[in-house]
């Protein structure tokens, strides 16, 4: 069975890289404000002996900041097993039960916040030689260059000029006009996309060739970055070779097309073989992707074990902060992030009107809470600043080009950006090398990355912030109609409402 995270979840400018306010200092939980309720605690139990899984975050994100953090993570009894210091976060093991404490009784004014990434004791085991070195550019491994581009549109491929056997099954593709983009461009080989997720199929007919080997890694080594030459290979589950396939499936005559067919992409592996995406798992493909100047990143997930972030809770508050932070250093490096708005029929914009009933989902379903939430508590990646977050779309009535909110997709005023199709979605599979239908906003986000690769294409000089300004303006405004999800109508005018955003992304604007 599926892991919850890659099931639910179907599975504009950016904000400076200055501190958010801190709402959880040393293991202190501050209480929300403007009359909110306080999110229902979570307890993480961290016993004598057990080995556990935090992250630790500086104050100021510089290096000299992080070499102090790592200094009072190893005074008190912890192993610094990967540091970050481009934004302060060092992860850490540790098996003394009050280490959260000690860290910062021995940091001091250098540590903002400390926190369990995990309720369940670390598996994959702590390296023996720390791997700090890697987050440290020139002290450590080389950083990828960006390819040159020469301005414009001058980079862009010759359009298409045959049709693969399945591609007439594609209605997606329809849908976004990306059938009518491709006969602009079906996009340039400059473009570099990380699929963050399970893994990719690395000898499938319609990915092989467009698979970057050399910036694929593996982040589920407890959260540093493992290039070994099989690391990045597929987990047991397929579900990141299928969001691979909507992408970029190649235009060689075999099964399907990508909605940007020419492009390349780098798997960037971070979901475990039992399904879960920690949030050092997280912060490791997003400082890659930023490390290896990729122009785009898909996110189908949420980040386990909270469906829901809440910045009132210490341990959540740290691990947030922590991605927090890699999302906005990468997209300074010029990434720009799509992300799933999620599978649970939720409106995000109101988080009081419901509650998370499934976190943490690394623990049976005896140990999980029925938390009350509040608006400082987030799904992550896809609420944070300066990521595209997109609601998905089924065919209705079947066999048309119209469409309906998908009754599992996420909403929320204010809070999606973009639609796209994620019912019933063709595209690359694991077994026998073949073809399949997936069903969820995880389908969605994919086709908005697509779109943004042929975007960056034709445009190889715009900023993540301009991108994301043209993804919105070009959407195809989309009205509300008379339908509603899990007893939330929807709200807003044709513009911009709690559906679909801004509309339904179009890539034939993306290129022209």
């Amino acid at each position: 069975m599926r892991h919850p995270s890659l099931t639910r979840r179907g599975i504009v400018a950016v904000a400076s890289l200055a501190l958010a306010s801190t709402a959880a200092i040393g293991g202190v939980a501050v209480a929300s404000t403007d009359a909110e309720p306080v999110s229902t605690p979570v307890t993480i139990t961290s016993p004598d002996g057990q080995l556990m899984s935090y992250v630790v975050n500086a104050r100021i994100a510089n290096p000299g900041q992080t070499r102090l953090v790592e200094a009072a993570v190893k005074a008190a009894g912890g192993v610094v097993v990967q540091s970050w210091p481009q934004i302060g976060v060092v992860v850490a093991h540790s098996k003394v039960s009050t280490f959260r404490a000690d860290v910062v009784a021995r940091g001091g004014n250098a540590v903002d916040s400390v926190g369990a990434t995990r309720t369940v004791p670390v598996t994959e085991g702590t390296p023996e030689v720390a791997g700090a070195s890697w987050g440290r550019g020139a002290s450590g491994y080389k950083q990828g260059a960006k390819k040159p581009t020469n301005g414009d549109l001058e980079s862009v491929e010759s359009p298409a000029t045959s049709t693969d056997p399945r591609e007439s099954e594609q209605w997606d593709l329809t849908m976004i006009k990306a059938d009518q983009a491709h006969k602009i461009t079906d996009g340039s080989r400059n473009v570099l996309v990380g699929v963050l997720d399970s893994g990719i199929d690395p000898d499938h007919p319609d990915l092989a060739a467009n698979i970057d080997v050399a910036d694929s890694v593996n982040c589920t080594d407890a959260g540093r970055p493992d290039t070994s030459a099989t690391g990045w290979y597929p987990t047991t589950s397929d579900h990141g070779t299928h969001v691979a396939g909507t992408i970029a499936a190649a235009r060689n005559g075999v099964g399907i097309v990508g909605v940007a067919p020419n492009v390349r992409m780098a798997a960037v592996k971070v979901v475990n073989d039992d399904g879960f995406i920690y949030p050092e798992y997280a912060v490791c493909g997003f400082i890659w992707a930023g490390l290896k100047h990729m122009d785009v990143t898909n996110n189908s997930y949420y980040v386990d074990p909270f469906e829901f972030y809440c910045e009132d809770q210490p341990d959540q508050y740290a691990a947030k902060e922590a991605v927090r932070r890699a999302v906005t250093w990468s997209t300074k490096q010029g990434v720009v992030h799509a992300a799933a708005a999620g599978n649970s029929a939720r409106d995000l914009a109101d988080k009081s009107s419901f509650k998370d009933t499934t976190s943490p989902d690394d623990q049976p379903a005896s140990g999980q809470v029925s938390r009350t939430l509040n608006s400082g508590c987030e799904d992550i990646p896809t609420e944070l600043d300066g990521v595209v977050t997109v609601s998905s779309m089924q065919r209705f009535p079947a066999g048309t080009m119209d469409s309906r909110l998908s009754s599992f997709s996420n909403r929320g005023l204010g809070k999606i950006d973009v639609a796209a199709p994620g019912s019933s979605i063709l595209s690359t599979v694991v077994a026998n090398n073949g073809y399949g239908l997936k069903s969820g906003t995880s389908m969605a986000s994919p086709h908005v990355a697509g779109v943004l690769a042929l975007m960056k294409s034709a445009h190889p000089t715009w900023t993540p912030a301009q991108m994301i300004e043209k993804l919105r303006q070009q959407a195809d405004d989309k009205a509300c109609g008379t339908t509603t999800g899990a007893g939330r109508p929807c709200v807003g005018p044709v513009e911009d409402n709690s559906f679909f955003g801004e509309g339904v992304v179009d890539a034939l604007d993306a290129v022209s």
